[in-house]
């Protein structure tokens, strides 16, 4: 499979945290058919805005500890028009296409020796999914945003049901908390407003707690236009913020 590298970037890390990019390619792939229903479009600037985070939480693991610590990632270079890495595999890819299959298998593969390979030595594994929206074409009606969590309603956070007032304690809580200290609004975390909220795709809930182990955990992660592409200082303050809420809760996801 050394041929599908040209398809697929990934790195194992040494921290229990892995980024996967499924939407961000840009490469054409003409020898792979076009998809004929669902998504094409790409979600722009997610591939720069990933290697920008860890590239900056690395650097803070390095800062503190005088060593250098990586978040394994892995990010697909295809377009989403070709291959969707979010989907079922029945409706991923053409289905004559053998390339596209392989590329869809390795990437889901991938994925699994990644969490496999962090409960394995820590314990534990923490993905998150990044994607991104438009905010123009957000459904009418509905709080505007910057960024949204899709956990499959904590299903992809805990393998059990946990009780309401529990629902905040945990990792994507002290990621709402914070963002909304910061004044930068983030769905969910209005409970009495109309919020466009995804509960996260099949990358989510393929390998969240409810349905790979226990001890895997996924966080889908869909940040703004603004913030990946036109508004340079919220995205300063959005990556720093991240990097911080996952430098100090690495050892409790």
């Amino acid at each position: 499979m050394s041929d599908l590298i040209d398809y697929i970037e990934f790195e194992e890390g040494s921290i229990p945290l892995i980024i996967s990019v499924p939407h961000g390619g840009i490469l054409e792939c003409e020898n792979i058919p076009q998809r004929s229903t669902g998504v094409f479009g790409i979600d722009k600037g997610t591939i720069e805005f990933s290697k920008e985070f860890i590239e900056l939480i690395s650097l803070k693991f390095k800062n503190e500890f005088s060593e250098l610590k990586i978040p394994s990632y892995i990010i697909s270079k295809v377009r989403r028009s070709k291959v969707d890495l979010n989907r079922n595999e029945s409706e991923a890819y053409n289905q004559n296409s053998s390339l596209a299959r392989k590329i869809y298998r390795f990437y889901h593969r991938k994925i699994q020796e990644l969490v496999n390979y962090n409960i394995s030595k820590f314990g534990r594994s923490l993905l998150l999914d990044i994607h991104g929206f438009e905010k123009d074409n957000r459904p009418p009606g509905f709080r505007d945003v910057e960024i949204i969590l899709g956990t499959n309603n904590l299903e992809s956070l805990f393998s059990i049901s946990i009780p309401k007032r529990d629902w905040n304690k945990n990792i994507r809580g002290k990621i709402i908390e914070k963002f909304l200290e910061l004044e930068i609004p983030i769905a969910p975390g209005h409970p009495r407003r109309r919020e466009y909220v995804l509960s996260g795709g099949y990358i989510t809930k393929q390998y969240g707690a409810s349905q790979y182990s226990s001890s895997s955990k996924t966080i889908q992660f869909e940040f703004s236009d603004r913030i990946r592409r036109y508004d340079i200082s919220l995205r300063e303050i959005v990556l720093t913020t991240l990097v911080e809420i996952f430098y100090q809760n690495i050892e409790n996801v």
